[in-house]
C-alpha cells in the first residue's frame, strides 16, 4: 500500500533576504517552523531550520528504521540505536555529503555482523535511495562498548 506525505510552505521575499515558514505537515507532528537562507547557508539561526536539517532528520530516522528491521530479521533485534546524520550544503553546488552515524546496543552480534547490517541498511533505506545523487554518503557504525 502506497502512502503519501504532504507539507505546505510559504516563502516571502527574495532568496537571501526573504524568509519562509513550513506552515504544516499532514501528520500535524510539527509546525509551523521558520526557514531562511541564512539558516541554510550561513550561521545557524536559533529557532529557524533549513531543508538540509530536515533531510538530516529524515535520513537519520529512515536509516534507524531500516537498520532495526534488518537486525530483527537477522535474529538480532537491537535494544537501542542512536543515529545521526549531518548534511553538508554548499551554496551554488547543493548537497555534497551526508555523514550517517550509529552507535548500537545489539546483544549477540559482533562488530563485523553489525557493520554489515548497517551498510545494508544504508544502501536500502528509502531516503538513502532518494539521495543517490549526493556525491558522498559515509557511515560510522559502532557497537556500544
Amino acid at each position: 500500500m502506497a502512502t503519501e506525505r504532504r507539507a505546505e510552505v510559504t516563502w516571502n521575499g527574495d532568496l537571501t533576504s526573504g524568509a519562509g515558514t513550513i506552515d504544516r505537515v499532514g501528520s500535524e507532528a510539527f509546525g509551523p517552523l521558520e526557514v531562511s537562507w541564512t539558516a541554510r547557508a550561513e550561521d545557524v539561526e536559533a529557532g529557524k531550520t533549513s531543508p538540509e536539517e530536515l533531510i538530516a532528520a529524515a535520513h537519520a530516522s529512515c536509516f534507524a528504521m531500516a537498520l532495526a528491521g534488518g537486525l530483527a530479521k537477522g535474529g538480532n533485534p537491537p535494544e537501542r540505536l542512536r543515529t545521526g546524520a549531518t548534511v553538508t550544503f554548499v551554496p551554488g553546488t547543493g548537497i555534497t555529503k551526508v555523514a550517517l552515524s550509529v552507535q548500537a546496543d545489539v546483544p549477540g552480534l559482533d562488530e563485523a555482523g553489525f557493520r554489515e547490517a548497517a551498510e545494508t541498511a544504508k544502501a536500502e533505506c528509502p531516503v538513502s535511495k532518494a539521495l543517490a545523487a549526493v556525491p558522498e554518503i559515509t557511515l560510522d557504525a559502532r557497537l556500544a562498548s
